[in-house]
């Protein structure tokens, strides 16, 4: 930043910036400022939160750059005294200089545990009781050239050393502050146990061949020592000096992402799975190939399954894999929803049909492992993909009727599964679950109905297994409903179609 007035204006000039579409800033909390600065000559700076036209500073502080070619940190905390969703980050000078600035980051102190994530959000997270993190994603992994793919050593280490990268699948740029070891972090928080999808020398448009694979094998071994290893190995000392010298229980890794049919995916696949087997013969290896419908020509333990599609077809999924073969690995389902124009936004349509397909998972349990919807997040001023399970903006945030269909399944793991026989003349648009779980006093009994037509219906259902009879009193039944099945929820109205409890019911069932 050149500084060119000699008598510069009484509130300085300078440089500003708004962060992603704007800054909440919130009276009386406080927040970290981080950067790095060096000048030829000492030079005094403000640094002020400020509305963004400007005119309304809700914190300031002056700091001072000593002269010298040397970068030094600067740290500073800043007190909002108001209010403003749209703040600006602004950096100015009132004397004539120049001073270089690097790695400026503003976080507020009262993230989840301190590390760096909004509490509201992972509240969101932990309402839905996650059982595993599936991270850094998907095509995000891959890139779309591998010279943007995701590096996890490059993304490790104190956040100013990090190099960052461009997304290029989603368009934008990352410094991967969020890393490796932010996403270990993360799992940890949320007890959910960590799935690592890594890159396997393969992107959306280019490969490396398998006969020049093991490099990145290398690489690959080096990050499971850098989670599981000892204090005292190569890597596991840098999680260590990070400030985590416990391992993290990394058991999951999936090789790829969507890259089954690529020309030198099975060779590079073989090489990463013979590789961790001989390292880590406890670390389960998920395969990009679908394995619902006949035998994978590979050794996989877990095998990927995608599906986005309309929500007619994927309620007709429901009984995908009642013919899958008990034997053989199990199917990981990663990434599901209903897309397109039933979708729109985050539709009831689609939860309804996302839902009948979960009780499909549900019933073949024993086949399908793992289930997680897909995207989990989206910023609202960015909106790249439509829907998403949680939708945010600076301030505010909310769920999509997807979100509230996967809390009627978050008792589902662990859980014992009862079989279920429907009677109704409309059971053709119907899907139903019954699942048992206990606590550590009492046991009990969730029955699952979707409704998938237009017709209000009237049914009876029994279920075996069940263990005594049932004590029907103070249940209640859960409804996700609404006028419209393409209502959405919003900021305005976050809860259109949300849950919504009804009186007790009475049920003569005893299997």
């Amino acid at each position: 930043m050149e500084v060119l007035c000699d008598n510069c204006p009484a509130v300085g000039v300078g440089i500003y910036n708004p962060g992603f579409w704007g800054m909440n800033i919130e009276d009386g909390k406080t927040y970290n400022l981080v950067m790095h600065a060096k000048s030829p000559e000492m030079i005094e700076m403000t640094v002020s939160l400020t509305s963004s036209d400007g005119l309304r500073v809700l914190a300031s502080a002056a700091i001072r750059v000593p002269g010298g070619s040397n970068w030094i940190k600067l740290d500073q905390k800043l007190v909002a005294q108001g209010t403003d969703r749209t703040s600006r980050l602004q950096i100015t000078a009132k004397t004539k200089g120049v001073v270089w600035l690097d790695q400026v980051s503003l976080m507020p102190s009262d993230t989840y545990k301190g590390h760096g994530f909004r509490t509201e959000l992972i509240s969101m997270l932990l309402d839905l009781k996650p059982r595993f993190l599936r991270f850094p994603g998907g095509c995000f992994v891959e890139g779309s050239w591998l010279r943007n793919a995701f590096r996890w050593r490059d993304s490790i280490g104190p956040w100013e050393e990090r190099p960052g990268h461009y997304g290029d699948v989603w368009n934008y740029w990352t410094d991967d502050g969020l890393g490796y070891y932010e996403f270990l972090q993360l799992s940890e928080d949320l007890g959910a146990a960590p799935v690592w999808v890594f890159n396997n020398g393969i992107s959306h448009h280019d490969e490396v061949d398998t006969t020049a694979i093991a490099p990145f094998v290398k690489d690959i071994l080096d990050s499971l020592e850098f989670a599981r290893g000892s204090a005292e190995s190569t890597w596991g000392s840098v999680r260590a000096a990070m400030g985590h010298p416990e391992p993290f229980p990394v058991k999951y890794v999936a090789i790829g992402n969507e890259d089954c049919g690529k020309e030198n995916y099975r060779g590079n696949y073989l090489k990463f799975y013979n590789a961790i087997r001989e390292a880590y013969p406890d670390i389960q290896m998920i395969s990009n190939c679908d394995g619902s419908s006949g035998p994978l020509d590979h050794p996989a333990d877990l095998y990927d399954f995608h599906v986005y599609t309309g929500s007619r077809a994927l309620f007709s999924m429901k009984n995908t894999f009642d013919n899958t073969s008990r034997s053989g690995p199990k199917a990981f389902v990663s990434e599901y929803a209903v897309t397109g124009n039933d979708a729109g936004r985050g539709s009831l349509l689609a939860s309804l049909a996302e839902a009948a397909f979960l009780t499909g998972l549900e019933k073949n349990s024993d086949v399908v492992h793992m289930a997680s919807y897909a995207p989990l997040f989206i910023n609202d001023n960015d909106r790249t993909w439509n829907p998403d399970a949680i939708v945010f903006n600076s301030w505010q945030q909310y769920g999509t009727p997807s979100y509230w269909m996967q809390k009627f399944f978050r008792e589902s793991s662990g859980a014992t599964i009862h079989p279920i026989t429907i009677s109704s003349s409309y059971s053709g648009s119907l899907a139903a679950s019954v699942i048992t779980w206990h606590d550590d006093e009492n046991s009990f009994l969730r029955v699952k109905v979707v409704n998938f037509g237009p017709d209000a219906v009237s049914l009876t259902f029994s279920a075996t297994g069940l263990q005594g009879s049932i004590n029907a009193l103070g249940s209640t039944a859960t409804v996700l409903t609404s006028g419209s099945v393409m209502d959405e929820n919003s900021f305005a109205n976050p809860n259109k179609v949300s849950h919504r409890s009804l009186l007790a019911f009475r049920s003569n069932a005893s299997q």
